[in-house]
């Protein structure tokens, strides 16, 4: 069954078929036109492919009698099979529809997000496909208040992939502000107050409590579904985010219910990786270099390790301290 952040990620694209287009030509330069029409079509492909193939959501714009199918997946942690899948999807999208299909994934994690970008060899000489990857660093951080009330869904995923950052106060005020003051560009009151909720749960402790301080009566969630969804997580996130890390603590309630255990749980996640990456390329691993990894209360060490760990000849090369 979806995750509530699977589902709170594809939210943003069905609301605003036209971010898919948009984070295409911004963030990854692709020539796009501009299309005169977007719609969601379905994304059951039983009539081109097995039963089982159903990708998470596809888009189809027209110009000028052209069109072009992006098929999106939100992908919250790795899952081989879907190296399998996915090919399929993009083939089973482009045979219905009779146009060119592209392959848009969404991540919040960098470490998903590396791994999600690996280009997948088809096997037939020339047939790879590497998927198109929205990383969490490449996503805009929308800390302007107009640019957050014409552009809610981009600012709604800023707060994902930068709330627990600095940047996360500065987004977290612009998008509330904008809510405030004016109307959020074309949506309805409903969506408004889904969208603030969502962004003020993935703030990082700070920033909350500063936007808090600011509305002077704290802030109340707005409705039913995030509310729920962030109480399940401060009566299982501190225990769920111990045991599982980042991801697992985010399906299980999001960042507020985690702030004890959510920090253990990041760290643990990411030491994990970086062994998980050295092992599976082979590398003997000194019980030093282990324990050193294992034992980091540095999240940045770790993220820079987990891309070290990809490249080093040695394990030994990953404490060298010419990488830190």
């Amino acid at each position: 069954m979806p995750s509530m952040l699977h589902e709170a990620l594809l939210l943003l694209f069905r609301n605003r078929p036209t971010l898919a287009a948009e984070l295409l030509r911004d963030v990854f330069h692709l020539p796009l036109p501009s299309f005169s029409g977007a719609q969601i079509v379905s994304a059951d492909l039983t009539e081109v492919t097995p039963a089982e193939h159903r990708s998470d959501l596809v888009i189809l714009f027209h110009h000028e009698g052209a069109s072009l199918a992006v098929v999106i997946e939100a992908q919250l942690h790795r899952d081989p099979a879907k190296r399998y899948s996915w090919p399929v999807y993009v083939a089973g999208v482009r045979a219905r529809y009779r146009c060119p299909a592209l392959l848009l994934v969404v991540t919040i994690d960098p470490a998903t997000a590396a791994w999600c970008a690996t280009p997948i060899d088809l096997g037939h000489p020339g047939h790879t496909l590497t998927p198109l990857v929205l990383r969490p660093e490449v996503v805009p951080i929308v800390a302007d208040v107009e640019l957050a009330r014409t552009l809610p869904e981009l600012a709604v995923l800023s707060a994902m992939a930068h709330g627990q950052s600095d940047a996360g106060e500065a987004i977290g005020k612009a998008f509330l502000t904008a809510a405030a003051i004016v109307d959020l560009d074309g949506i309805d009151p409903e969506r408004s107050s889904i969208y603030a909720d969502l962004v003020v749960a993935f703030l990082n402790e700070a920033a909350r409590r500063s936007l808090e301080a600011m509305m002077k009566g704290g802030y109340v969630y707005q409705t039913e579904l995030v509310g729920n969804w962030v109480k399940k997580g401060l009566e299982e996130g501190l225990q769920q985010g111990r045991q599982q890390g980042l991801q697992q603590g985010l399906q299980q309630g999001l960042q507020q219910g985690l702030q004890q255990g959510l920090r253990e749980g990041i760290l643990q996640g990411r030491a994990q990786d970086v062994i998980a990456i050295l092992e599976s390329r082979g590398l003997s691993i000194p019980p030093e270099v282990r324990a050193r990894v294992l034992t980091s209360t540095d999240l940045a060490e770790l993220d820079h390790w987990i891309r070290r760990a990809a490249v080093v000849a040695d394990a030994l090369d990953l404490l060298a301290p010419s990488s830190l």
